[in-house]
């Protein structure tokens, strides 16, 4: 076996967030330096004590957590309280977290862990990309430094918020455009593949009956994260979007992905947060690449025996 794939999970958690989160802690062919939250799928508040209340459950308590970005670069905050629930993380029992967060802001320990060890950590991010471009304005040198990113946001179809837009990348399209212009190249999760990681019931029994205090605080997340797809988008089993990123660092061949020249639309009066794809030749004006499809059982056996690894 190589060697552990050595991640910073940037995110918004969320419940598909907190599945990712499990994910990244418990493949093994994951190292997770670190966790750096940010303002999105609720306030930063939220997100970062659900993280610490995730965190707790699996018993991450050597994991550094870091409260980042609590508003876009320049637009208000909108948050996902229809998905996610007012605490963000609706669903279970209310966990009251014992692993606390490091001192500091998250776009200091994205440079940090990062810059220290060139060409070693990935950033996935899952979550509005506010904390990767305060980075990447900070210092600039990320981009030469950082492994890879991935993120998951996006879409080369149809959007989610809007006709034309994802969450994520609406909730801060400045910020995607300065990742997305950034000198690396940029691994899209959007919405097109994530659709196709939808949880079945069968895969959510699974997880719950691993049996374990996080077995089943997993899902009841599932359970609630079903309930809200079913009412606010029509679908009958929720995409568990975030995982995807995570499990692209772990096995690529999980995914099919295609060369891609993708910009971000920030001024269309209908298209802002718009991440404008174009398929092109890999080595012929391709800056990133754009997730296409995905096996959906294999990404579930892999979540399912995360889950389980961390007992």
């Amino acid at each position: 076996m190589t060697d552990p794939r050595r991640i910073v999970l940037d995110c918004d958690p969320g419940h598909d967030d907190a599945l990712a989160l499990m994910l990244a802690a418990g493949d093994p062919r994951i190292d997770l330096v670190g966790v750096t939250t940010v303002a999105g799928n609720q306030t930063v508040e939220k997100t970062t004590r659900n993280a610490c209340a995730v965190a707790t459950v699996a018993g991450l308590f050597a994991v550094p957590i870091v409260r980042g970005a609590d508003r876009p670069l320049l637009r208000p905050l909108r948050t996902a309280a229809e998905i996610h629930g007012e605490s963000g993380l609706d669903g279970p029992p209310p966990v009251v977290p014992t692993v606390r967060t490091r001192p500091g802001h998250a776009c200091d320990f994205l440079i940090e862990a990062v810059t220290a060890s060139p060409g070693e950590v990935t950033i996935v991010a899952t979550g509005p990309l506010t904390n990767v471009a305060l980075a990447l304005m900070k210092e600039p040198a990320l981009a030469e430094a950082a492994r890879e990113i991935v993120i998951m946001g996006g879409a080369y179809g149809r959007g989610n918020v809007t006709p034309a837009a994802e969450f994520n990348i609406s909730v801060d399209p400045e910020a995607a455009a300065v990742v997305f212009d950034a000198p690396w190249r940029v691994t899209m999760m959007g919405l097109d593949v994530t659709h196709q990681a939808a949880c079945s019931e069968e895969a959510q029994a699974r997880i719950s009956a691993i049996g374990t205090p996080l077995g089943v605080f997993a899902g009841q997340l599932l359970e609630f994260f079903r309930s809200t797809y079913r009412r606010e988008q029509a679908m009958g089993d929720p995409p568990v979007h975030d995982p995807c990123a995570v499990a692209y660092v772990a096995d690529p061949t999980l995914f099919e992905t295609r060369a891609a020249h993708v910009v971000i639309e920030t001024r269309g009066t209908y298209t802002s947060g718009m991440t404008v794809t174009a398929f092109v030749a890999s080595g012929e004006g391709s800056r990133h690449d754009v997730g296409i499809s995905v096996r959906r059982d294999a990404l579930f056996d892999a979540l399912t025996a995360a889950i389980a690894a961390l007992g």
